[in-house]
C-alpha cells in the first residue's frame, strides 16, 4: 500500500462490498476506528479505518496505461483502474515494465494482425499503448544489443488466458526473426505449428476454460547471431495423466479423443470408431462438444500442423491407433472369477473392445487379457502367478491407459523437438514459459497441488523482483521511499516444503480425514488426499511394459523401449513428484534464491544440495506428511 493517508469527513474513498468488491463514497462520520461512508449507490457503510481507502478523485474515467501513475497503487484502485480500461476494450496494462492482461473472452483479430506487429517493432517500451508485443520486442531488442538471453513468464489463474498470449509471444518472436521467402518447412513455422499439436494432445475443457493446458510449457527459442530463429526446444511439465480415465462434469477429456471420433467416415471405421459417447473414458461427462469448435476440422487441422512439423504419415497413423485404442480400453469390464479375487472378461461387449485393443496396438489379445488381470511375482524358489479381482483389474486398466497416453504424449514433445532442431552454436535465445494457472475446484487432488505449489513459486519468485529485491535497492540507494506492503508468501512454501505442523497456512477440517486446507496467496483450498499415492507413482506395471515392448506395431513398441538389466529388477520406486522436480532442474526454469535470475534459457548445472535452487525437497516426505495429516495408510 502507499503511505497512509489522513481520511476526514468529507474524503471519497473506496470501502469493501459484497457484490462489486469495492465501492466508491464519501466519508460523513468518524467514531474512534469506525469510519460512516455513504456510498454511490445509496446505501450507508460503516468499516474499519484499515479497510478504506482513499479515492483519487482527478484519475481520468478511462483510467491510466501505467498503473505507477496511480495516486494510490491499492487493491482497489488497481482493480478500478483494469475495470475501466476493459470497459473500453483496453485488455492491457502496464504496471512498470509487467504486462497485465484481461481475458476479453471475445476473438479482438485487430490486436494481432500484421500492421500491430509492423507498429510495435522497434518502438520504446511505454511509447505506445501497452500490448504483449510490446514485451516480446523488449526482450528481442535486449537480446540483439545487449546479448542477453530472456525468460518471458506467462503467469495467472486457470482461464487468464495465459496459452493465447503465448502463441501471440511466440507469433511476434517469428516475425522478428523469421526468413522472408523461404520454401519448405521453416524453423519458425515448425515451432508456431507445435502449439496446435501440443494443444490437441494436452489441453481440454475443464469449468473454467474451454482450451485449458493440462501441462506446463517452456519453449525455448534459438537466434543465430543476425537475430535469426535457429532452432528451439520444448520442455513440458506434469502432465495430468488422471484425465485420461476421469473426469467430472462438465468438463471433457483431451480434444484429440473428440477430434478421431468427429474424423472423416473412413478413420472412424478403421479405428471401429463410433460416437463419443459410446466410450467410458468420454461419457463420465455429459459435454462433448464445444461452443464455436468444430472437432472435424480441428481433426484436418492438427493432421496439416502434424505435417508441418515433421510427423510423417505413418507416424500420424500409429498416433492415432494407439488413441483409440485407449478409448477401446476404456470399455473393457471385469466381472467376478470362479476362483477368490480372480476376475474375467464381463462380457461380449468387453470381449468386442479387448480385442479391438489388442487390434490397434498390435499386441495378443490373450496378453492383453492377461497383463490386465494377472501378476506374477518371481521368488528364488518359484514363480507366482496371482490374479487380481474386478476392482484391481480395473485399476490396471485405467493405469494401462494412462501409461501409454503419457508415453504418447512425451514421444510427441521429443518427435517435435527433434524435427525443429537445435542450434548448437547459438549464444542468445528467448525463452516463453507458460505454466499452469492457481487452481481451486469443489474437488482438488494431487494435480491441484502440485499446480498451486508452482503457483505459489512463481508468486515468490514474482515478490522477490518486484517488491523485495527493489525496495532494498532503495534502501541501499539512501532514496527516500514509501514502504509497499505486500503478502509474502514464503510461510506457504515452508509449510509444504519443510513442515506442516503449527503453520498458520495448514488448516485441517474438522469432518473430513482425508483431506487438509491450505491457505494459500490466492485463497483457501482444500484438497483430498484419498488419491494421492497412487496418482504420484511414476512407474510402469512389469506385465505392461512387456506386452507393449513385444508388440508388432514398430510405433507401439518404440513407445516402450526393453528396460537394461538392471533397471527391470530394481524396486527403487519413481514418483511424478520427483520426476517434476528434475524436469524443473534440467530444463533450467530453476527458481533460485534471492539475485538468481529465472529461467536463463540455458541448461543450468545445479546439484540439489547446491546454495541456489528451487528446493522443492522430498515429495516422498511431504506425501509421508500428508498421510500423518490424515491418519490414513
Amino acid at each position: 500500500m502507499a503511505a497512509p493517508v489522513n481520511i476526514i469527513v468529507g474524503s471519497h474513498v473506496w470501502v469493501e462490498d459484497p457484490a462489486a468488491a469495492w465501492i466508491d463514497g464519501e466519508v460523513f462520520r468518524i467514531n474512534g476506528q469506525e469510519v460512516h461512508v455513504h456510498t454511490t449507490n445509496g446505501e450507508t457503510v460503516v468499516a474499519n479505518m484499515a479497510k478504506v481507502f482513499p479515492k483519487d478523485t482527478e484519475a481520468p474515467p478511462g483510467g491510466v496505461d501505467d498503473m505507477t501513475k496511480l495516486s494510490y497503487l491499492h487493491e482497489p484502485g488497481v482493480l478500478h483502474n483494469l475495470a475501466a480500461r476493459y470497459e473500453l476494450n483496453e485488455i492491457y496494462t502496464y504496471t512498470g515494465n509487467i504486462l497485465i492482461a484481461v481475458n476479453p473472452f471475445q476473438r479482438l483479430p485487430h490486436l494481432y494482425d500484421t500492421h500491430m506487429m509492423e507498429q510495435y517493432n522497434g518502438a520504446a517500451f511505454g511509447e505506445l499503448s501497452p500490448h504483449v508485443f510490446a514485451v516480446a520486442d523488449v526482450a528481442y531488442r535486449a537480446m540483439i544489443n545487449e546479448g542477453k538471453s530472456n525468460s518471458i513468464l506467462v503467469s495467472g489463474e486457470s482461464g487468464a488466458g495465459k496459452t493465447e498470449t503465448t502463441k501471440m509471444l511466440m507469433r511476434y518472436l517469428a516475425y522478428l526473426g523469421g526468413r522472408s521467402g523461404v520454401e519448405g518447412r521453416t524453423v519458425e513455422q515448425q515451432v508456431l505449428e507445435s502449439n496446435p499439436v501440443l494443444e490437441t494432445f494436452g489441453n481440454a475443457k475443464t469449468v473454467r476454460n474451454n482450451n485449458s493446458s493440462r501441462f506446463g510449457k517452456f519453449v525455448e527459442i534459438q537466434f543465430d547471431k543476425n537475430g535469426r530463429i535457429s532452432g528451439a526446444a520444448v520442455r513440458t511439465y506434469l502432465l495430468e495423466r488422471s484425465r485420461v480415465c476421469q473426469i467430472s462434469d462438465p468438463e471433457r477429456n483431451y480434444h484429440c479423443f473428440y477430434l478421431l471420433c468427429a474424423a472423416p467416415p473412413e478413420d472412424r471405421e478403421k479405428y471401429k470408431l463410433g460416437n463419443p459417447r459410446e466410450f467410458h473414458y468420454l461419457n463420465q461427462s455429459n459435454c462433448y462438444e464445444l461452443d464455436g469448435v468444430n472437432d472435424a476440422h480441428e481433426y484436418l487441422a492438427t493432421r496439416r500442423a502434424m505435417d508441418i512439423v515433421g510427423i510423417s504419415e505413418e507416424e500420424q497413423e500409429g498416433i492415432f491407433r494407439v488413441v483409440a485404442a485407449i478409448l477401446h480400453i476404456g470399455n473393457v469390464e471385469f466381472a467376478k472369477g470362479e476362483e477368490i479375487d480372480s476376475s474375467v472378461i464381463k462380457d461380449e461387449k468387453s470381449r468386442f473392445h479387448l480385442n479391438m485393443t489388442a487390434e490397434l496396438l498390435r499386441c495378443d489379445a490373450k496378453s492383453l487379457e492377461d497383463a490386465l488381470i494377472k501378476r506374477v511375482m518371481v521368488t528364488p524358489e518359484e514363480v507366482i502367478t496371482r490374479t487380481l479381482d474386478p476392482v484391481a483389474a480395473l485399476a490396471s486398466r485405467d493405469a494401462l491407459a494412462k501409461t501409454v497416453y503419457s508415453r504418447l504424449f512425451d514421444w510427441l514433445v521429443d518427435k517435435i523437438n527433434n524435427s525443429i532442431g537445435q542450434d548448437p552454436n547459438s549464444k542468445s535465445l528467448i525463452g516463453v514459459l507458460d505454466i499452469y494457472g492457481f487452481e481451486s475446484f469443489k474437488f482438488n487432488s494431487f494435480e491441484q497441488f502440485c499446480i498451486n505449489f508452482t503457483n505459489e513459486k512463481l508468486q515468490q519468485h514474482f515478490n522477490q523482483h518486484v517488491f523485495k529485491m527493489e525496495q532494498e535497492e532503495y534502501t541501499k540507494e539512501e532514496i527516500n521511499w514509501s514502504y509497499i506492503e505486500f503478502v509474502d508468501n514464503q510461510d506457504v512454501l515452508d509449510l509444504i516444503e519443510k513442515t506442516f505442523k503449527n503453520n498458520k497456512r495448514f488448516i485441517k477440517p474438522k469432518l473430513s480425514r482425508t483431506s487438509f486446507t491450505i491457505s494459500h496467496y490466492a485463497g483457501e483450498v482444500t484438497y483430498q488426499a484419498d488419491q494421492f499415492l497412487d496418482k504420484n507413482k511414476d512407474y510402469v506395471v512389469a506385465e505392461h511394459q512387456d506386452l507393449l515392448t513385444a508388440s508388432k506395431c514398430s510405433f507401439v513398441a518404440g513407445l516402450f523401449p526393453p528396460l537394461p538389466e538392471e533397471t527391470s529388477k530394481s524396486s527403487k520406486f519413481s514418483s511424478i513428484g520427483s520426476r517434476f522436480k528434475q524436469q524443473f532442474i534440467h530444463s533450467g526454469i530453476w527458481i533460485g534464491e534471492k539475485g538468481d535470475r529465472f529461467g536463463q534459457g540455458k541448461q543450468l548445472e545445479l546439484k540439489e544440495n547446491g546454495k541456489s535452487g528451487i528446493r522443492i525437497k522430498d515429495f516422498y516426505k511431504t506425501l509421508a506428511d500428508v498421510r500423518e495429516i490424515c491418519h490414513s495408510p
